[in-house]
């Protein structure tokens, strides 16, 4: 069964663009949240769980099963993911 991904990312930032286009290049499926888009109290919310994975709110910040990786690191991505 193949790991669930979840990725926190901006839709400005050309690492998250880079990740994306990755996955979607490899057939990953993933979920996503673009933070810079939300606004209130979803922000907030979904700034905080970021926070539990990645103390320094930097992006992307990349869910894969029980591993976390932040930035756009293919290497530890691949592994991450068996591909």
């Amino acid at each position: 069964m193949p790991q669930k991904v979840k990725m926190f990312t901006l839709s400005t930032c050309s690492h998250c663009k880079a990740t994306k286009q990755f996955m979607a290049d490899n057939n990953i499926e993933f979920d996503f949240v673009d933070v810079d888009l939300l606004v209130g109290k979803e922000r907030e919310t979904i700034i905080e769980e970021v926070m539990q994975y990645n103390p320094h709110r930097s992006f992307p910040t990349i869910i894969i099963g029980d591993k976390i990786i932040i930035g756009f690191q293919e290497k530890a991505i691949r592994e991450a993911l068996g591909i």
